[in-house]
């Protein structure tokens, strides 16, 4: 059993942070979307990765060596974008025939790990959603679960089941053999093809594929939901960490917030829902419903729905106010 974890896209929607900083690394609730994915599936007795790197691949690479010593990882660059089922084409020399598991890489999902790793049957995590036409969709029979059919972004949806971007494949030779077949028939043209497509193909050859519903999926593609997912992660762990060796002077710390042993914050107000990287120093400020990058700086800042990245320094200036009765001030 391998586990497949595209880690290659740019991540558009959440620049300038996904220019200097893979989207898979930005921080939530005091770990990161990768290892709280990796963390998922290694806590359930699986060890081998496959990641399929691009955009600041070598930094995904770094991080996994660094955090995740515990398991045997490979990397694979994808050079071209082409799209989903192009970047697990290349890693059919790593999976061979294997039972394997595809998670793309900014996907966190609440869902039944070692059901879907025991799965007798080929399986796809579906979510119900408010608009499918933005989503791959799979038509299922209810009773049996049982997938008819799946479309990439249907522009008349017949389902609201949207795919959540965690599949479980048993037939992985026929997967990739539906990947060569869409490759070779979109040769000529710029489409990037979807797995979606390539799924469909499969299902079309009579392989039986079964939907398992997830429980919560979070959305960590724009800046606005993953500032909503860190709270919900962060009241979800229970956190209130703060390492016995951070130094915290003079300061009022409200939870859930995450805050690791390197930091120091002094004359603050830090939370709720606040995650903070690694050596950022936090001085005369207050934060809440924000993520903090390691290696910041932030002093005399009032900080609120905000996504800081690392090495950054923000400083306002100190105000004193002498004012008199009857006053409206807006700073």
């Amino acid at each position: 059993m391998k586990v497949i974890i595209p880690v290659a896209g740019i991540g558009f929607k959440l620049r300038p942070h996904t220019n200097t900083q893979p989207k898979a690394l930005i921080p939530l609730a005091g770990k990161t979307i990768l290892s709280i994915i990796i963390e998922q599936f290694r806590d359930k007795g699986v060890k081998e990765f496959i990641f399929i790197v691009g955009h600041l691949g070598e930094k995904i690479e770094e991080y996994v060596k660094e955090h995740h010593t515990n398991i045997k990882g490979v990397f694979i660059y994808q050079n071209e974008r082409k799209g989903t089922a192009h970047a697990i084409s290349l890693t059919e020399d790593w999976v061979k025939n294997e039972d394997a598991i595809i998670v793309f890489g900014d996907t966190i999902c609440e869902f039944d790990v070692k059901k879907l790793i025991k799965s007798k049957t080929s399986v796809l995590c579906v979510h119900k959603v408010d608009d499918p036409r933005q989503f791959g969709v799979a038509v299922i029979e209810e009773d049996t679960l049982l997938i008819n059919k799946v479309v990439e972004k249907p522009q008349i949806p017949t389902s609201n089941l949207a795919l959540v971007g965690i599949y479980k494949i048993k037939e992985t030779k026929l997967l990739f053999e539906c990947i060569t077949q869409l490759l070779k028939a979109h040769t000529n043209d710029e489409k990037q093809l979807s797995l979606t497509d390539c799924l469909e193909c499969m299902i079309q050859k009579h392989i039986s594929m079964h939907a398992m519903k997830v429980e919560s999926w979070f959305d960590c593609g724009k800046a606005e939901n993953i500032l909503s997912t860190n709270a919900i992660l962060l009241k979800k762990f229970k956190q209130k960490t703060i390492a016995k060796s951070s130094s915290i002077i003079r300061s009022v710390i409200i939870p859930p917030v995450s805050i690791p042993p390197s930091c120091k914050i002094e004359n603050s107000i830090i939370g709720p829902n606040v995650t903070i990287g690694e050596y950022a120093k936090i001085t005369n400020t207050v934060i809440h419903n924000s993520i903090i990058g390691s290696y910041s700086s932030l002093h005399h800042c009032i900080l609120q729905n905000s996504l800081i990245g690392s090495d950054t320094e923000v400083q306002s200036l100190p105000k004193s106010l002498n004012i008199g009765d009857d006053t409206k001030v807006d700073l």
